[in-house]
């Protein structure tokens, strides 16, 4: 069997990125709303319960606590078995989870069931990312990942704006309008998931809907670039990933991103209620406006960095911007439109940095390293989902505002933009040191 000629390479991942990348993108806004609706149900749901601003804290992060757990045996699960079956058993039994919190009673059921969503969903993200590598050559993968995570800004947008509608549901059928959103919002994931199983393929060498010529040059590209990365340094064991000084600290930069972004996520629709007397719906739609900007400039830091085959400038200045512009949005809580203005433009950077984030552990990971060494990063990383609304929610409750949150939110974030620009800088001296060492071998 001849490879395609190089010619057809713009053909082939278009053929790829049509197939995989919307269905894609619909599961993960499906998953994204499942994990952050909970930001308006407590609009409602709070006061039913009597949960104070820390009790709500602890149930939004403790998702998060689960992902930590989950996260790497799934991936590790994920790379085993294939990805076709195991990302469909993980939406359809997120989907059942998330519809099931309309079962909670009170504060220790709703702690159960949020820490059970986050184990059920903890291996869809990184196992994504991981998915993608499979399919995808490394040079395309900024705007290929900024693509898939266009997913969570539409997801905020759109979700926004149907759970202020679906809490003005309150009293049809006699089910409170919270309810309905779990319902409403979770089911359709567990669909999805169904067709998920019929409709995914694990390996482009399996790809039937692929010319036998193209699967042949698109498996032969990725079996080479893995092999270079082989070459080009160790092959570390899992233990080996969990333990290396580059995994553990871009840990500790996604902990900071995520603080700022799932801090933001989940008390945003009451920080606009804190505006004034705007009924749900209103609340949706102000809501959205942070997330309709960053879906824009999503797309166009991830094309940025691929037309210029650059990370770390376009992941440090996004990350620096994303945490100047959250500090600064802690000193206009008097101007309702400057704020959102802010908060919009940090959502930009916030959201438009990640998909380059996560287009650095593939360049010196692989195999099941790869596999291990994402879904280790994300488990870490979404500790910072724990951290933002817990501690937002218990300084919110301590001084009455949400000005020390946001100053806590976005130091966390500009720290994270540090690190960044620190790590990308040792990677580039070591890549040179090992091309220097080459050249003298020669």
């Amino acid at each position: 069997m001849s490879a395609a000629p190089y010619d057809c390479e713009k053909d082939v991942i278009r053929k790829v990125s049509l197939r995989l990348i919307p269905f894609l993108v619909f599961s993960y806004i499906l998953c994204f709303v499942d994990r952050v609706n909970l930001g308006f149900a407590a609009l409602t749901m709070n006061k039913e319960f009597g949960f104070s601003p820390t009790i709500f804290g602890w149930g939004a992060g403790i998702l998060f606590v689960g992902y930590f757990f989950f996260g790497v045996p799934s991936n590790l699960g994920l790379n085993k078995y294939g990805a076709r079956r195991w990302i469909a058993g993980i939406m359809i039994l997120w989907g059942l989870v998330s519809a099931s919190m309309v079962l909670i009673q009170g504060t220790a059921s709703f702690f159960a069931v949020r820490f059970l969503l986050g184990a059920a969903e903890a291996g869809f993200f990184p196992g994504i990312i991981l998915y993608l590598t499979f399919w995808f050559p490394a040079q395309y993968r900024g705007r290929i990942v900024s693509r898939f995570m266009f997913a969570q800004p539409i997801a905020l947008t759109l979700g926004s704006a149907v759970s202020g509608w679906l809490l003005e549901m309150d009293g049809v059928m006699g089910v409170a309008g919270w309810k309905w959103l779990f319902i409403l919002e979770g089911i359709p994931s567990s669909l999805v998931g169904v067709i998920a199983l019929f409709y995914l393929t694990d390996l482009p060498f399996k790809a039937m809907w692929l010319k036998p010529e193209e699967r042949a040059w698109l498996q032969g590209e990725l079996d080479k670039e893995r092999r270079s990365v082989e070459s080009a340094g160790p092959k570390y064991s899992l233990w080996e990933t969990m333990t290396n000084t580059r995994v553990l600290l871009l840990c500790l930069i996604y902990v900071c991103m995520v603080i700022g972004v799932y801090g933001v996520n989940m008390w945003l629709p009451q920080i606009v209620k804190s505006f004034g007397n705007a009924g749900a719906g209103q609340i949706g739609v102000v809501a959205a406006i942070p997330f309709f900007a960053a879906s824009i400039g999503m797309l166009l830091i991830g094309m940025s960095s691929d037309k210029f085959q650059e990370r770390k400038w376009h992941v440090t200045v996004s990350t620096l911007v994303a945490g100047c512009a959250l500090v600064a949005s802690a000193f206009t809580q008097q101007n309702q439109v400057l704020t959102i203005l802010l908060l919009s433009i940090s959502s930009i950077g916030m959201y438009g940095c990640m998909p380059i984030f996560w287009t650095i552990p593939p360049t010196f990971l692989t195999g099941t390293a790869v596999a291990a060494g994402i879904g280790f990063i994300n488990a870490i990383g979404n500790l910072g989902g724990f951290l933002g609304p817990f501690l937002v929610g218990y300084i919110k409750e301590s001084t009455g505002s949400f000005i020390s949150g946001l100053l806590f939110m976005g130091g966390c974030t500009v720290v994270g933009s540090l690190l960044v620009y620190v790590v990308c800088k040792r990677a580039e001296s070591s890549a040179a040191n090992m091309a220097q060492a080459v050249e003298a071998k020669v």
